[in-house]
């Protein structure tokens, strides 16, 4: 099949285009089994102006014929680690364990986060996602004194040179004991808020858990910030601060958006005990998003045992159907909490799909990648291809989802604003000098 070539000027319309119907309300016709219409979209001034079911009509002028491939609305990864992302090289998880990769990740933060430093890897992980089609994207910055004063402004930075391009976010990034450090934690909520970013923490079972999340929720509402959690992220069943965070956002009458990352534990749970705490999820409003491929890689590694026993991701399907609002995103990239990925977000769906059972019906699956994030983010009307809508999107040569999700899509074009973008992934290369020579390979 000929690669079709966008125009790169003035109006035309992708004909025979096969779009999913969660990602293209309102457009009707009859959708197949895997919940695609085949359909043609007119695009002009970096907008999408119509979208019709194809149906026996014949073929609009200025058409490019897509011959039934996929078209998906650009990427939203709405959990991410780019200040942590390509240290592996230099900084490998010793064992593949939660604590390996904090002690790695911690050790090499200490010694070589500088601003130059973790710029160049953030840039390089922003070209990667945008080749890939994502559109909009929220990081986690590692905040702990006296990272957040090097961290935060390389943001602002990054944030402003990707505008345009990538709609970035940024949430902070500490362990819920620092909250115990009153003085600091309010300069750190003001830094935050001064960048327009999200407060965050990783919460643990301490025993002052409550009185800790009190005071995030109370620096929230004081700065008008949302929230976003790493949350449970184990296997100990006894691991509950999911629930203590949606019990602190009733207690606070919260009215901001709060997303909550991993709750890896609650798979663990008895079930009386599960469906409480997503009682009150769902009663509070948070959003949860899961990270199937760091999880996946991190949980349940032993050392009595060599063969993991668990999938390490959290209750998605029980979470949709009580009306809370799931994503999957990338999470970590080349470091010692992922050691693989790349921010592609297909690759994210499609491992979903195969972990968490993302088919059989498919759904509206589709949209835990672009419409929910978005949602969660505040990007109203973000990750879905309607009219008015901006014309970014992702062409593939799949026709179905088992084409999709088979192969790696490398060929994909990316459309943004109405035309498609050079694609050009980064090479590993450029981040050598970055890595001390660690690289290499030693006898």
């Amino acid at each position: 099949m000929t690669a079709p070539k966008i125009p790169t000027s003035g109006w035309y319309v992708l004909g025979n285009a096969r779009v999913h119907g969660s990602t293209a309300p309102g457009v009707g016709g009859p959708l197949d089994r895997d919940g695609f219409v085949k359909v043609d979209i007119a695009v002009s001034d970096g907008a999408i102006t119509g979208i019709a079911p194809r149906g026996d009509r014949p073929q609009p002028p200025r058409t490019v014929d897509l011959a039934g491939r996929i078209v998906l609305p650009g990427f939203v990864d709405c959990h991410t680690h780019i200040d942590k992302g390509h240290i592996w090289p230099r900084m490998p998880n010793p064992d593949g364990t939660f604590m390996g990769a904090l002690d790695a990740a911690g050790s090499d933060r200490l010694v070589r986060w500088r601003a130059d430093d973790v710029a160049r890897r953030m840039d390089f992980s922003l070209r990667c996602a945008y080749a890939h089609g994502t559109v909009a994207l929220r990081t986690h910055l590692d905040s702990v004194a006296p990272q957040e004063t090097i961290s935060w402004p390389v943001f602002e930075q990054m944030r402003e040179a990707w505008r345009g391009r990538i709609d970035l976010q940024a949430a902070s990034l500490v362990g819920i004991e620092s909250v115990r450090e009153t003085a600091w934690f309010a300069a750190l909520a003001a830094r935050v808020a001064k960048a327009s970013g999200i407060l965050g923490a990783v919460t643990y079972m301490v025993p002052d858990l409550d009185e800790l999340l009190d005071r995030v929720f109370s620096a929230a509402i004081e700065h008008g910030l949302d929230l976003d959690f790493h949350a449970d992220e184990t296997g100990e069943p006894t691991a509950v601060s999911l629930r203590r965070i949606a019990e602190a956002s009733l207690r606070h009458r919260f009215e901001g958006r709060i997303l909550v990352g991993h709750c890896c534990a609650l798979a663990r749970q008895p079930d009386r005990e599960v469906e409480q705490t997503l009682d009150l999820v769902a009663r509070a409003g948070l959003a949860v998003v899961s990270l199937p491929m760091c999880n996946l890689y991190l949980q349940d590694r032993r050392q009595d045992r060599t063969t993991p026993r668990w999938r390490g991701v959290t209750l998605l399907h029980e979470m949709k159907a009580r009306g809370i609002k799931v994503a999957v995103a990338s999470d970590n990239t080349r470091d010692p909490f992922y050691a693989y990925g790349d921010l592609d977000m297909l690759e994210v769906y499609r491992m979903a799909t195969r972990i968490v059972h993302l088919d059989h019906p498919v759904g509206d699956w589709p949209m835990a990648v672009s419409a929910t994030p978005a949602q969660v983010m505040g990007l109203h009307g973000w990750g879905r291809l309607t009219p008015g809508s901006k014309a970014d999107f992702v062409i593939f040569k799949g026709r179905s989802w088992t084409e999709l999700l088979s192969r790696p899509e490398s060929d994909r074009i990316v459309v943004r604003a109405g035309r498609a973008i050079r694609r050009e992934l980064p090479d590993y290369a450029e981040l050598d000098d970055l890595m001390g020579g660690a690289w290499t390979s030693k006898p």
